[in-house]
């Protein structure tokens, strides 16, 4: 009972908060010529490596649905960056005070913020073709993050946007 408890309360915060995924790829590329992929040995992802192996986990178990597999000598290397910010408070409520009669006024008005600040967190996935030294597509994920999750929510929340930023992979030409 405490294990469903936890999967509808994730399942819950995953739906309450968006992810959003902008893409972007080479029009000329072919994507057929890729099947095999591999991670950059140098790749700084900005992430907790515990975060890192979490990501990873998703991609490649996304990535063997998807009939591409993990290989040393790879068709195309994934390279991934992270960022987190503190997203602008846009809720406040304005409080005015003011007075008039006889042509006499004036006023104060204060605007209080309402509600956290949250954490967004932006991943960016690179898949780039070595061979040709160059990007052939891209895909931008911005999403809330919470940096005190417990490690469940953190992979299950990993696996969401994994899900979300491979759906559209190979894209549609």
């Amino acid at each position: 009972m405490k294990f469903l408890k936890i999967i509808l309360l994730a399942s819950l915060l995953i739906g309450c908060a968006p992810i959003r995924v902008s893409y972007d790829f080479d029009r000329t590329t072919d994507f057929n010529n890729y099947k095999t992929y591999n991670y950059y040995s140098d790749m700084n992802t900005g992430l907790s490596e515990l975060d890192t192996k979490r990501l990873l986990n998703a991609i490649d178990a996304k990535m063997t649905t998807k009939g591409f597999s993990l290989s040393d000598n790879p068709d195309f290397f994934i390279d991934i960056k992270s960022s987190e910010f503190q997203e602008a408070q846009r809720s406040t409520v304005g409080v005015g005070l003011g007075g008039g009669g006889r042509n006499v006024g004036g006023g104060i008005s204060i605007g209080l913020p309402v509600g956290q600040s949250h954490v967004n967190r932006q991943i960016i996935i690179d898949f780039v073709d070595e061979k040709k030294k160059q990007l052939f597509w891209q895909a931008v994920s911005e999403s809330n993050y919470n940096p005190n999750a417990i490690p469940g929510e953190r992979e299950e929340r990993l696996n969401a946007i994994v899900e979300k930023v491979l759906l559209e992979y190979p894209p549609k030409q």
